[in-house]
């Protein structure tokens, strides 16, 4: 674990009270007044955990002098109270300052953000499409019970159930921090329905969690842009439009392509059109960075390989394994229910902050 000395620490407290007098100056204009306010929420809970760090250390340095007897006046009892006190203080203290530490690390600047959650049948045909609209419920629900909003952007239905393709936006607290682990090819073995034999297939879909950027994050010219119009189409011709509202986008530069057309309105269709390749033009700047920085990507969990299998779900044994750290639980119906998932997610966030720890450390 690494050590955090006492001067960070003050240094950390001091610069959240700084932050928070500077906010009660009556000649605040506004706008310094919201970037304080943003400084002050992002300070506040290392400061949070860096004074509890330097509360334990301050009792656990008093009780060593009550218990090495150096204080004159303590007498026994006194003395092997101390001792006892330390033991607990030592307890907590290791916990406190990986709390301290987990604040201190260097913070995705894209884990606050909305994500574009994009969902596709892989192989295994309509089993795939079917185990596609599972997975979507499944976060469906999840988000859910996390208190997220999620709102379906387009999906390619299949004539069997489930879908083709599916992608929805979901924002919230936190969302792309805890969803971006989900990215990566998940397998499912199962009996299929149309499988007179009994015999277990295994099929696959493919996740994408892309952080949503704000407008100004992504300057996109309309030089860059080619705009295709043409008639929505659709299975059995229902709901299928009778004008040109479908959107084709093209980026130039980077040769992504978008296609909307679940919208019977043309302008609604090209506005989802360019959320989508607003986020995937971010996500290609983003993985740019990182690769830069391609040996600090290589120990952590989510690497956001999309061609990695990265979860299998068992349904004759009620199992869900994820690969990347060997976790396996029999709970595959809680799971894919929804809130079961935070068991796996959490257990995901911990594993790679526990790496990002070790790291650190090495470099120090």
């Amino acid at each position: 674990m690494m050590h955090i000395s006492a001067e960070r620490i003050a240094q950390i407290e001091a610069r959240r009270d700084e932050v928070q007098a500077s906010m009660t100056r009556a000649d605040l204009a506004p706008d310094e007044f919201v970037r304080l306010s943003k400084e002050y929420a992002e300070i506040e809970p290392v400061a949070k955990a860096a004074h509890e760090v330097r509360r334990l250390r301050q009792e656990l340095s008093a009780l060593e002098y009550m218990a090495g007897g150096e204080d004159a006046d303590a007498d026994p009892l006194m003395r092997e109270m101390a001792q006892e006190e330390m033991q607990l203080i030592k307890g907590q203290l290791p916990g406190a300052e990986r709390a301290l530490a987990l604040q201190l690390l260097p913070k995705d600047a894209a884990d606050a953000r909305p994500a574009m959650l994009e969902i596709r049948a892989g192989t295994g045909g309509d089993e795939a499409a079917l185990f596609a609209g599972d997975l979507f419920r499944m976060y469906q629900r999840y988000a859910d019970a996390q208190g997220w909003k999620m709102e379906l952007i387009s999906a390619n239905a299949s004539e069997v159930g489930g879908y083709k393709e599916v992608v929805a936006s979901v924002t919230g607290t936190g969302v792309f921090a805890k969803l971006k682990f989900e990215s990566g090819v998940h397998r499912v073995q199962r009996v299929p329905v149309t499988e007179s034999g009994g015999r277990i297939h295994t099929s696959a879909a493919t996740v994408a969690v892309l952080p949503e950027p704000e407008e100004v994050d992504v300057q996109i010219a309309d030089s860059d842009l080619k705009i295709d119009i043409y008639r929505a189409s659709g299975a059995g011709g229902q709901h299928v439009n009778t004008t040109d509202s479908a959107v084709r986008i093209t980026h130039l530069p980077s040769g992504i392509v978008v296609t909307q057309q679940d919208e019977r309105s043309q302008h609604k269709n090209k506005a989802k059109a360019m959320q989508v390749l607003r986020a995937r033009i971010y996500e290609v700047e983003r993985e740019r960075a990182q690769s830069e920085q391609a040996g600090a990507r290589k120990a952590m969990v989510g690497s956001g390989d999309r061609s990695e299998r990265i979860r299998t779900y068992n349904f004759p044994q009620g199992r869900v394994t994820d690969h990347r750290i060997n976790l396996t639980l029999h709970r595959l119906p809680e799971i894919l229910e929804g809130p079961g998932l935070s068991e796996v997610i959490d257990a995901l966030v911990a594993e790679d902050e526990a790496a990002r720890l070790a790291q650190l450390d090495g470099v120090g």
